[in-house]
């Protein structure tokens, strides 16, 4: 009787906090998204504007993951195939570690310093991450050449949808 009122516990706090597809998908960024700061791998401050503007007329996929994150881990081996797949496209990391010292760590030992990568020093909730209804990570999203969003919600490098949204934008 104890191990299935345990199980039946751990069955209903387990569906409380996965990750649930978010009920609009967006396909724009609001004025307060776009102006949320992160930082760099030297401390330098950047809005969510400035980087979709650095990478206007290319397609960006947006990685965000933390090295904390088991799921994002296991996925790092996935992401880079995808990586690798398209060179003709731009890859953006957005790092939702918990600390400046943990970024650095993880772009150090999971060999992505030679990656663009930017951190939020804010923390998880933060005008961006809000607007994008951000409750899982790893979550990967496609920007068009115009930053409009193309692919809103994707939590894995190996969904289909996520490499069709590329293919369909760059026709």
């Amino acid at each position: 009787m104890k191990k299935l009122i345990l199980i039946l516990m751990i069955g209903i706090f387990g569906i409380s906090y996965s990750q649930k597809v978010p009920a609009v998908v967006k396909t724009e960024f609001s004025k307060e998204a776009l102006q949320q700061k992160l930082e760099d791998e030297e401390g330098k401050t950047i809005t969510i504007q400035q980087i979709l503007d650095q990478h206007k007329g290319k397609v960006l996929v947006i990685d965000f993951w933390a090295g904390w994150c088991r799921d994002c881990l296991n996925a790092l081996p996935k992401a880079k195939e995808l990586e690798e797949h398209n060179k003709n496209i731009d890859f953006v990391f957005l790092s939702l570690d918990r600390s400046k010292e943990g970024f650095e760590k993880s772009l150090e030992r999971f060999d992505m310093k030679n990656k663009e990568n930017y951190w939020f020093a804010s923390g998880w909730k933060n005008d961006f991450n809000n607007y994008v209804d951000l409750n899982w990570i790893p979550r990967y999203m496609v920007i068009d050449q115009k930053s409009s969003i193309a692919k809103y919600y994707s939590i894995s490098p190996e969904d289909p949808e996520l490499q069709q949204t590329i293919d369909q934008i760059l026709k």
